[in-house]
């Protein structure tokens, strides 16, 4: 059985058998080099930091050949100050020296006594004292590095109770632009010989279009039930007009404080 050309299973002979065929192998594609490699590699070699939190990954053994010597300090501070010349050291330089110690024969005081209760002052100071605020920061560093994120710009500020500055502006602007027209529009009518009606003048003629209105409206409330004939129905449009006229007309005075007319 031949299954076909190419097939993996022939049990039988196949004249495609019979000629020799080369085994093609595909070219493998180039591998991938990033130009980049060596400032990765420069970059991440300067910013290792060896033994930071964790301590030394293999404890460094002492050098047999330096061994601790007589009269030896590991003290940094000795060892800088002696290595600098006695002559260029001044006296705030110099290492502060201990309490002597006390000689056996001085007699310790004996019979002092105090009226400080220091249960007490302790409890208050206790209870007095203002617990700290815990430091607000930031970590951003994988090595730990922090700094207060309050002066970092990384959060907003909010001023509340004081006014924007954009709203100051905006209520000068908006100042400025009334006086202005305040000015103009006085000039204005000025030059047409206009003036200001004042607030007197202004309610006595109010209250003399409130009693007219009453007078209209009684005089309506006086007409007949019946609206049979023309003249009737005339009358009643009449009144109905009037009072429509002096209600705008007293609507128009109360509304607007500030009326101009002309003498």
């Amino acid at each position: 059985m031949v299954v076909g050309k190419n097939g993996a299973n022939q049990q039988e002979e196949s004249v495609y058998n019979l000629i020799p065929r080369t085994q093609y192998q595909a070219p493998k594609p180039a591998r991938y080099d990033s130009k980049f490699k060596s400032t990765v590699r420069d970059s991440s070699q300067n910013r290792k930091y060896e033994h930071r939190t964790m301590g030394y990954a293999e404890e460094p053994l002492p050098d047999p050949q330096q061994f601790l010597k007589k009269n030896t300090s590991d003290n940094k501070a000795a060892t800088a100050a002696a290595s600098i010349p006695k002559d260029t050291i001044s006296y705030k330089d110099r290492l502060p020296r201990k309490a002597p110690v006390p000689n056996i024969r001085d007699a310790p005081k004996m019979g002092a006594r105090t009226e400080k209760n220091f249960v007490q002052t302790n409890a208050l100071d206790v209870v007095m004292t203002v617990p700290k605020k815990p430091e607000r920061n930031i970590v951003d560093a994988r090595h730990g590095d922090k700094y207060p994120i309050d002066t970092s710009g990384l959060t907003p500020k909010y001023n509340f109770g004081e006014v924007p500055v954009y709203i100051k502006n905006r209520r000068a602007d908006m100042d400025k632009a009334k006086q202005e027209y305040e000015t103009y529009v006085s000039d204005y009518f000025r030059r047409g010989a206009m003036r200001e009606m004042n607030d007197d003048e202004r309610q006595t003629i109010i209250d003399g279009l409130k009693k007219q209105w009453e007078d209209v409206h009684h005089e309506f409330q006086t007409l007949s039930v019946i609206i049979d004939t023309i003249p009737k129905r005339l009358h009643k449009e009449r009144l109905e007009h009037e009072m429509k006229l002096l209600e705008k007309d007293i609507d128009l005075l109360e509304k607007h404080q500030v009326i101009y007319i002309a003498d």
